[in-house]
């Protein structure tokens, strides 16, 4: 049980990471490629952009796996390699699962800021209520309308911190499937 509590931690946290990643990799590459297709740079560079979408869906599938033990089907649409650039370009322009797959992977950040402040209400506040009769010398704690100032009162913080994470276990826990159901949701969309 702590094994999975602690996966599922990092489930939460790699959610942000690669919600983050993907927004800020999307946003800037289709920007810069599209900015830049007047030159010569600015085709192949929305080529390669557009074909990044089949090699992070299939890190999403797998991180899925290892994670929150979830199996989702196979995602093998790409955009195709072997005609001219600007038969790529209109291929992957005008693909509307390419563009499915960019929104669906750029809207992860949204699910990665709601992991990422449920990593911290889970995780890091149970920590602290149970450091309470350490911390509660140093800083100056008010938890559920009561200053923590005496020891007995920081003992009442640290057993609500061991209450909090067996309540925390089980939420993480459903909370995992629910962003793993989402890879489950993008693959089964985008297949279609």
């Amino acid at each position: 049980m702590k094994s999975r509590f602690i996966q599922n931690g990092y489930f939460l946290l790699l959610t942000f990471v690669t919600g983050l990643f993907y927004f800020c990799f999307y946003l800037v590459a289709l920007l810069l490629s599209f900015t830049l297709s007047f030159t010569v740079v600015g085709i192949p560079l929305v080529i390669r952009v557009l074909q990044t979408t089949t090699s992070f869906i299939q890190f999403e599938r797998i991180q899925t796996k290892i994670y929150a033990d979830i199996s989702t089907d196979s995602y093998n649409r790409s955009v195709t390699t072997d005609t001219s650039d600007w038969a790529q370009v209109k291929l992957g322009l005008t693909n509307r699962h390419t563009w499915s797959a960019v929104f669906w992977l750029m809207q992860k950040f949204v699910i990665g800021i709601f992991s990422l402040i449920s990593a911290i209400i889970f995780y890091v506040m149970p920590f602290m209520f149970l450091l309470a009769p350490i911390l509660y010398r140093y800083i100056d704690m008010n938890i559920l309308f009561m200053q923590v100032d005496t020891f007995a009162k920081s003992l009442i913080v640290m057993s609500l911190g061991i209450v909090s994470i067996f309540i925390s276990i089980k939420i993480v826990d459903g909370l995992a499937k629910k962003i793993g159901g989402y890879t489950n949701s993008m693959i089964r969309q985008l297949n279609r």
